[in-house]
Order: structure tokens, then C-alpha cells, then sequence
């Protein structure tokens, strides 16, 4: 069985999928599970719905057609991004998509190949399942933290499987078609998107491994003994 450590260690978002349907005893399963995930005080603020099939091809449809009306979308219900977002974090941002793109030979000059790539986003990449995460607008930040914490399960668990995923913060800017084939109470803000299905290992795009900043970058160790300082971390499962 699958570790926690590798599950972390392994995963990476999919962005290209089998033609291969998902059982829906594995998804009741992930979600089953993912339900336990803590949260503040026990409030459980997330909801998730997963689609598949006709349901899954008629929202697909419908954010189609909302589309080819507006591209620009909907608009989020939230600040998916800071408004003005330092660095590290932007330099970040900036290098993923570069390298994401680098992989399928999309230059920053083809401004239509890159948009046509987004667009995908809202196909769910091709997954033959596709969840909608939200949560309820009247929660605060630890919250939504809490909220990120699920999925990381959701993620991590579907890793366990044998299966790949994808969370999109792009499926925020879709919310008003989301919203009214689900028929979510209103008092649910659109989190994201969720793809899920099992990796096509031939496409290029899913060769991304994006990097990560280094211990030292993102931790401080504070009154350990200075050679358990000097021992460096073990990350093998």
C-alpha cells in the first residue's frame, strides 16, 4: 500500500487523461474517507459534488456556451490570486506556468496555443470524472484553509488508487453555470474544480514535476541539538 510520504512524494497534477471510466465505489471510497479530514472545531465547511458521464458532458456544454458569450468568464467569487503578489510567490507562479507550457512547445509569443490550453481546464483535461468543491461563504480564513486540507485528501488518496488529479482554481471564474446545474443554495461560493482519472502517461504535459523551495527556505528549527540541525532530513519513503 501506498505510504503517506509517498503519496506526497509522488504526486503531481495530471493535465491529460485515459479514455477510462472511474467505479463509482472508488469515488464514494475517496470521498468515504476524505470526510475525516480535521477541521477547525469539527465544522466540516466543504461540500464536494463529482460528476461523471452525461451529467459531467452537460456542464461541459453549458460552460461551453457560457464561453463563446463571454470569454473573458464569469468572474470568481474570490481573490483566487493577491492583487498585487510579491515574490517569491509570483516568480513562482510565473515559473510553473513556463515550465508547464514548456513541456507541450508553447512559447510565450503563442498567446492563442496558450489560451487554447487553459481553455482545457474546463473539459477537466479529459478526466471521465469531474468534482466541484465549494464551501460555504459565510466561513473565514482558517476555514478555507480547513477546506484545502480536504482536498489535499481527496488528492492524496486518489494517488493511493492508482488514479491521477488535477485541483482547478480556474473552475472559480465558471461558478454562475457551475452553480445553476448544480443547483448549489446560494450560500456556496465555487472553491474549485477538481479532474479526476488515470494519468495518460503518454502526453508530455503530465511529465511536469514542478519545484519546490527548500527546507531552509520555508522552515526555522528552533532549540534541537546542533548535529540533529546538521543531519539533513530524510524524504525517502
Amino acid at each position: 500500500m501506498t505510504t503517506v510520504t509517498r503519496a506526497i512524494l509522488e504526486r503531481h497534477s495530471a493535465r491529460a487523461f485515459l479514455n477510462k471510466s472511474i467505479p463509482l465505489s472508488i469515488v464514494r471510497e475517496i470521498i468515504e474517507i476524505a470526510r475525516h479530514t480535521a477541521s477547525s472545531s469539527n465544522m466540516q465547511p466543504w461540500r464536494v459534488t463529482a460528476m461523471a458521464g452525461s451529467d459531467l458532458e452537460q456542464l461541459k456544454a453549458a460552460v461551453k456556451q457560457s464561453l463563446a458569450a463571454n470569454s473573458a468568464g464569469e468572474g470568481s467569487e474570490y481573490n483566487i490570486y493577491a492583487a498585487h503578489l510579491k515574490d517569491p510567490y509570483n516568480s513562482r507562479r510565473l515559473k510553473c506556468a513556463e515550465d508547464m507550457y514548456a513541456t507541450i512547445g508553447i512559447g510565450k509569443e503563442n498567446k492563442l496555443g496558450r489560451l487554447m490550453q487553459f481553455a482545457r481546464n474546463f473539459d477537466f483535461y479529459g478526466a471521465p470524472v469531474g468534482m466541484i468543491l465549494s464551501i460555504d461563504r459565510a466561513m473565514e480564513q482558517g476555514q478555507w484553509a480547513d477546506t484545502g486540507m480536504f482536498l489535499q485528501s481527496i488528492l492524496l488518496l486518489a494517488h493511493e488508487r492508482g488514479l491521477a488529479a488535477c485541483p482547478q482554481a480556474a473552475w472559480a471564474a465558471m461558478h454562475k453555470t457551475v452553480r445553476a446545474h448544480l443547483d448549489l443554495p446560494p450560500e456556496l461560493i465555487v472553491f474549485c474544480g477538481i479532474s479526476l482519472g488515470y494519468r495518460d502517461a503518454s502526453q508530455p504535459i503530465n511529465s511536469l514535476v514542478t519545484e519546490r523551495a527548500s527546507l531552509e527556505e520555508i522552515a526555522d528549527l528552533r532549540g534541537f541539538a546542533l548535529e540533529e540541525l546538521n543531519r539533513p532530513a530524510p524524504v525517502s519513503p
